[in-house]
């Protein structure tokens, strides 16, 4: 079992590392930015997030984690951002820490401020109601803060939260594609479908795998698609290489 202290010691070790995960738009099949996934390198191997984040949540070591991920996405991508226009970068933060001026320090003191409108806060969908008051996310919107619902499952729940907020950026998540694999529309599939008809929402499926599945995210009307399929997470110089590929084409 990981401690607490062991992860606060791996950052102050410069245990923790960076990887990006493309981020691909359907109509033209070419890569438009990434998200930022934390990875921590143990003597035992590389540990990632899912088993060392919820044992962090809603503990000053969230913070500072986030903070150091703003620092070393802006020391490998900054650059990046910069000259390229139209793409965007993700970044997963704990939904605790918005709106308490730690972001926008940690974004002014990494530079990351200048190229604020290409970057993108995921907060998961289950951390809102009681962690983040839909009046606070919407006063994030107001402010030009661009943010995406992570982990939506297209349930009559999530429906209701993006209903009732400013958020304009919707990911789905990747244990929903799971469903797609006997050819035939499912029920969420039809809801995202109509949602998008309706809406301005983008929407960004994780954990595409298949040609089934992107030819079924398609037909919804899915904007963009990360996963195995078009690539897996990459360090940052991959990713560049991958994004120039893309570009190239």
């Amino acid at each position: 079992m990981i401690r607490p202290d062991e992860i606060q010691a791996g950052l102050d070790k410069g245990e923790f590392f960076i990887e990006y995960l493309p981020i691909v738009e359907l109509a033209q099949a070419r890569c438009v930015g990434a998200e930022a996934l934390v990875r921590w390198q143990r003597p035992t191997g590389v540990v990632l997030p899912d088993d060392f984040i919820p044992l962090i949540e809603h503990t000053p070591l969230a913070g500072l984690l986030t903070y150091w991920v703003i620092d070393q996405v802006a020391l490998e991508l900054a650059d990046w951002l910069k000259a390229q226009p139209g793409v965007e970068l993700h970044i997963n933060v704990p939904p605790e820490i918005l709106g308490r001026g730690g972001l926008e320090y940690a974004a002014q003191k990494s530079g990351l401020q200048a190229v604020r409108d290409k970057i993108v806060l995921e907060i998961t969908e289950r951390g809102l109601p009681d962690q983040l008051g839909l009046d606070a996310l919407d006063q994030a919107a107001r402010r030009g803060i661009r943010i995406a619902l992570d982990d939506i499952r297209i349930d009559p729940a999530s429906v209701l939260v993006l209903s009732r907020s400013n958020v304009r950026i919707i990911k789905i998540d990747k244990s929903v594609l799971q469903d797609i694999g006997d050819g035939r529309a499912t029920s969420w599939v039809a809801a995202l479908s109509a949602l998008l008809k309706t809406t301005d929402l983008e929407v960004i499926a994780e954990g595409v795998e298949t040609a089934e599945q992107l030819a079924v995210l398609r037909a919804a009307g899915v904007q963009r698609v990360q996963g195995h399929y078009f690539s897996p997470a990459l360090r940052a110089e991959a990713f560049l290489t991958y994004f120039r590929h893309q570009a190239g084409r």
